[in-house]
């Protein structure tokens, strides 16, 4: 127990998406506000909370262990997130932990460490900055703007843990992202579990921001993001109708040309299984439409192979459609049973080399494609977005590069002319399947 002159402090491990991390964050600046001190190691720390991952084995057994070490490290251990939905799961590995909750649980995180890490008795609230504290760097920062997801795709866990689709309001948004860009932020990162369900839950009632009225829905909420005079990225946009209106705003540069949707597979047989919707050809034409208002859009997806039932003909559609497709950005992931999934119950499960071999040779196609198209840039003038500098030169990204999950751009330039976090014009020279390189124009 700390002395009364001893201020508290508290480690805190986040792992998971980047929907973890904005509860992490959240869970950070309350800690912050209440006057504890955040350590960089178990040492130092009276407690650790452990944010976890549950969704598919391998996350669950990074938790695991990440809960088992910080046991071992400091032994007073807060346990969160979406494992923590699971609380037998945790409890039955580790019954010492102090407790454990699900995600988005801020307020119970809170009650627990006050229980067995007493705040202090004067919170320093001066000490935290309107946009709160953040795990990512100063120059961008994930804008969540619901919970929770009404699919109820087969082989996802998500509705469980998170529940069914609560959107914030439009005012609650506008404000942190206001407050974002303020302290410096230069990107915001759209993100939830469906973000082009923005509003539904509220019915698109109206909202209000800076004295004007703006509907609870994601165009306009695209659009109301816009005018703050940064990139603004959507993230996880499930393909219904309306958002072939975000285009515009992209062909417009209101909002960053860039769209992730998550296709999940081609084949309508298997999109059915998955409770996906079916119609690759729709697709196809969706995407040539966009590309003719838009022709700067960069698209990325995810797919699943070796997904129970899959034959080899379903599968080689899947590749066709990639091939006339032509995405920009793509990962694929061999399916994995998740505890809970409806696809767990599905026949016919592919043997793990199976899975293998479509893996390698989705990827090999993906590749080639990525090589082209990254190739067909060199020689062009690029604005980017510098993430690191040092003294081999900088490391950026262009608006087809969201972070962590896409390319980089690697600038030969003296680190004494380029600063992290500012915008940069450079010319493309030299490529390869993932990354592009360059110099400063």
């Amino acid at each position: 127990m700390p002395t009364i002159n001893k201020i508290p402090r508290v480690g805190f491990i986040s792992l998971g998406c980047p929907k973890a991390t904005v509860d992490s964050e959240r869970i950070l600046t309350r800690l912050r506000a209440e006057g504890y001190l955040i350590s960089p190691s178990y040492q130092d720390s009276d407690l650790v909370v452990v944010n976890t991952c549950g969704f598919i084995d391998s996350a669950i057994e990074e938790s695991l262990d990440t809960i088992g070490e910080a046991l071992r490290e400091n032994g007073k251990v807060v346990v969160t997130g979406c494992l923590g939905a699971k609380g037998d799961t945790i409890k039955q590995v580790y019954p010492n932990v102090l407790s454990v909750t699900g995600p988005q649980a801020t307020e119970e995180v809170m009650e627990a460490i006050h229980i067995h890490l007493p705040k202090p008795h004067d919170p320093y609230v001066d000490l935290v900055p309107p946009q709160g504290i953040r795990l990512t760097p100063q120059h961008y920062a994930y804008l969540k703007i619901s919970e929770g997801c009404n699919h109820r795709c087969s082989f996802c866990i998500i509705p469980s843990m998170r529940g069914d689709l609560v959107s914030r309001s439009v005012g609650d948004i506008m404000q942190e992202a206001q407050n974002l860009v303020d302290a410096g932020v230069k990107e915001l990162l759209v993100i939830s579990q469906d973000t082009s369900a923005y509003g539904v839950d509220l019915k698109y009632r109206t909202g209000f921001w800076g004295g004007k009225p703006i509907k609870t829905r994601i165009t306009e909420l695209a659009t109301a993001l816009g005018e703050l005079g940064v990139w603004v990225r959507l993230h996880y946009v499930y393909p219904y109708p309306h958002v072939d209106e975000l285009i515009p705003l992209m062909s417009d540069l209101k909002i960053i040309p860039y769209l992730d949707i998550p296709f999940q597979h081609a084949n309508a047989r298997i999109l059915k299984l998955m409770k996906r919707p079916a119609n690759s050809e729709n697709v196809l034409a969706r995407i040539h439409q966009w590309r003719t208002i838009c022709p700067e859009i960069t698209l990325r997806s995810t797919f699943i192979v070796g997904f129970p039932g899959e034959t080899e003909q379903e599968f080689q559609e899947l590749l066709d459609f990639l091939e006339i497709a032509q995405l920009d950005r793509v990962g694929a992931f061999m399916y994995s049973p998740v505890e809970g999934a409806a696809a767990n119950n599905l026949p016919d499960h592919i043997s793990p080399e199976i899975q293998e071999e479509r893996l390698a040779r989705f990827m090999a196609l993906q590749e080639k494609i990525s090589a082209d198209k990254l190739k067909q840039k060199i020689g062009k003038t690029l604005e980017v977005l510098v993430d690191e500098v040092d003294s081999e030169g900088a490391i950026a990204r262009s608006h087809a590069d969201a972070p962590e999950i896409d390319g980089l751009v690697y600038i030969d330039a003296d680190q004494k002319t380029i600063r992290q976090g500012e915008f940069v014009k450079v010319r493309i020279v030299n490529s390869d399947q993932h990354d592009l390189w360059a110099e400063l124009v």
